[in-house]
Formats: C-alpha cells, structure tokens, sequence
C-alpha cells in the first residue's frame, strides 16, 4: 500500500511516499509554502520520482499550516502530531523534539510509547525561527547556509536580542556599524535563536533523548547553540525538514490499517523504489 504525507508550512512544501507504512519511496521538499505554487510543485516532484500518481495513493494525508488547501487530500492532521509520529519512528528513544521551523518554533514532550505528553509552541513572534535568520542573512549579507560555518570561526559571540526579530534586526546593523566581526554575530544571533527555542523546552521538560527537525537543523551553529544552552547532546534527526510529511504518511498507514479494506483484502504487493532517506537514528 502506498501513502503519501503533505506537510505545506509557511516557508515550504514537503512530501514524502511510504510503501506499506515502512519503505520510502520517495521524498520532495520546494522552498515555497502555503499561499503559493509550492505545494503544487512538490506534490509534481515527488510523484516524478516516485514514478507514481494520485491514483496510485491508498491514503493522503495533509498536515502544516496550508493543511486545508490541499484538495488531494483524505484527511487533515496537526502538525504536533505528524512531527511527534515521523520523530518517533526514526529515534524512538526521543523524548522532547524541538521543531524549529520557517515561522514558528515548538517543543514537544513524547511518552515512552511516542505519545504527545505536552508541547509548547511560537507562533507570534519570528525572532527564533527560520525567518529570523533569513532577516539576518540578507542584513550580514552572509548566505543561509553559510551561516554554521561563520559560528564556529567566533571567539566572542555577540549580544543579540532574542525578544524581538525587529529590534534585533537594528542591532546586528549598529554591530556591523561599530566593526563587530560578522563571525561573532553570526554566533549572537544563533544564541538568541537557542535562547527562545530552550525556553519552550524548558517548559516541556527536557528530558533526553532531545531530538532536533525543522529546517532550521540544517544549521550546525544553531545546534551547537542549542547543545550549550541546554547543556547536553541534540540529534538531529535524518532528513530533519521531512519529518512532518513522514509522520503523516505513518499517520495515512495507520488508517488504513483499520479499514475495513485492509483487513479484508490484506496488503497490495506492489513495487516501489525503497530508500534509506529515513534510517533510524
């Protein structure tokens, strides 16, 4: 059986395709979200490399912030649940994720079993989000991915706001103004991201394993500012922008295992192009 997980954020669009709730088929991200062509276009992506089609779907599952745009879709689901799920099966040792993505930052708390205990979550404020550091990247006019690396050339971070994504804005240019290396700002404006991340991790306990996913674990320096503000080791989970859109697949797998289809008929024996995208932690 195939599915399919829709994850449409505010940043961008993910979609992965599971056979029989295991084997990734394939998976697809655009950096284009909710509001635009982008979930258009990742839906495109994926099926190309999947070779399959909408038809081909036993079950769609749509999750993010542009969940209820999605007309292909079964059914709608949180994105606390589909990060929790997609988490959990690939570090089931997990306990609190920190999801750091485009527009907002949450923490969640897992039960052994991968239950949601609690979770907290930022959706007010971009400062601590990914948007945040795309505001830094075009001011320091340092390339986003290029941001980790500067971090760890710093000997002597930066003060840089974490309350507010404006005035830190007006900070890193009076910074830049006074001649502070963009090395140690670079590094300031990765605490102050760890600063509002940890402080709703905090909030849901902070118990380990503490696993990382959202774009914004692509970026080494946040990390390493995450790890020295909590003071102990972060995973970053695999392929950490895909773990909503994994999850929801999981979560499309799981319904049709209640169906009376399912039951009924049993598994499709189909052929599918297995990845390793998703390898436990």
């Amino acid at each position: 059986m195939y599915t399919l997980g829709i994850d449409i954020g505010s940043a961008s669009s993910k979609a992965v395709i599971l056979e029989d709730g295991q084997k990734t088929v394939a998976a697809a991200a655009v950096q284009s979200g909710t509001g635009t062509s982008g979930p258009g276009r990742v839906l495109e992506e994926v099926f190309a490399l999947s070779g399959l089609s909408r038809e081909d779907m036993d079950r769609v599952i749509a999750t993010g912030y542009g969940r209820f745009s999605v007309q292909e879709a079964d059914r709608q689901i949180s994105e606390i649940t589909c990060h929790g799920k997609g988490i959990f099966f690939v570090c089931p040792s997990a306990r609190t994720i920190i999801d750091i993505g485009g527009q907002d930052a949450k923490a969640i708390s897992l039960d052994e079993d991968g239950n949601i205990e609690k979770f907290f979550m930022n959706d007010k404020c971009a400062a601590g989000t990914g948007r945040f550091l795309e505001v830094m990247s075009r001011v320091l006019e340092v390339e986003l991915n290029e941001m980790g690396a500067h971090h760890f050339k710093s000997e002597n971070p930066a003060r840089v706001s974490s309350t507010c994504a404006v005035f830190a804005e007006s900070e890193v240019i009076s910074l830049l103004s006074m001649g502070a290396l963009k090395d140690d700002i670079i590094a300031g404006v990765h605490r102050s991201v760890a600063s509002k991340s940890c402080a709703l991790a905090y909030r849901a306990d902070v118990k380990d394993d503490v696993v990382m996913c959202g774009g914004v674990a692509r970026n080494a320096g946040v990390v390493d500012a995450i790890e020295k503000e909590l003071g102990c080791r972060i995973t970053v989970a695999p392929a950490p922008q895909l773990t909503g859109a994994l999850g929801a697949a999981l979560i499309a797998f799981e319904d049709l295992k209640k169906s009376r289809e399912y039951n009924e008929y049993g598994r499709h024996e189909r052929q599918g192009t297995a990845g390793a995208l998703f390898s436990q932690a």
